[in-house]
């Protein structure tokens, strides 16, 4: 007999919220499963597997878009070169690398102006006239 879960016990199993399970049904992302004869979601490990994939690549920061790209070449593994998904991450790289160059600068930024900042009262506050300007 194959595995079946509940709505709430497959988010247990795989970390994600129920409407996230939902979510991700509504827009194909996770396939609609199977309905018990009181209208309950039965879901299977396909569900299990598939949702735990998509919940990886969404906590490394890949778009939904780009979920969907990676579920793609998975699904069709045979001849499909590895380099697709190279490429596909190796993009995500650049984008989370630029990401990180501006996070910095907004540190330096911030920094910045808690340096400057004389610490007294608010009516004399060196960040609030920075934001203000």
């Amino acid at each position: 007999m194959q595995e079946s879960f509940s709505i709430g016990d497959l988010g247990r199993l795989t970390g994600c919220q129920v409407v996230t399970i939902r979510y991700y049904e509504k827009i194909g992302i996770l396939a609609e499963p199977g309905r018990s004869g009181g209208g309950h979601r039965i879901y299977g490990p396909e569900h299990r597997d598939r949702l735990t994939f998509v919940r990886k690549a969404r906590e490394l920061g890949f778009s939904l878009d780009t979920v969907r790209s990676l579920l793609s070449l998975s699904e069709t593994p045979e001849g499909t070169p590895c380099a697709d998904v190279d490429h596909i991450a190796s993009r995500h790289l650049v984008d989370v690398r630029e990401k990180i160059a501006a996070l910095k600068s907004l540190e330096g930024t911030l920094e910045g102006l808690l340096d400057i900042c004389s610490h007294t009262t608010v009516e004399q506050c060196r960040v609030l006239d920075a934001l203000r300007d």
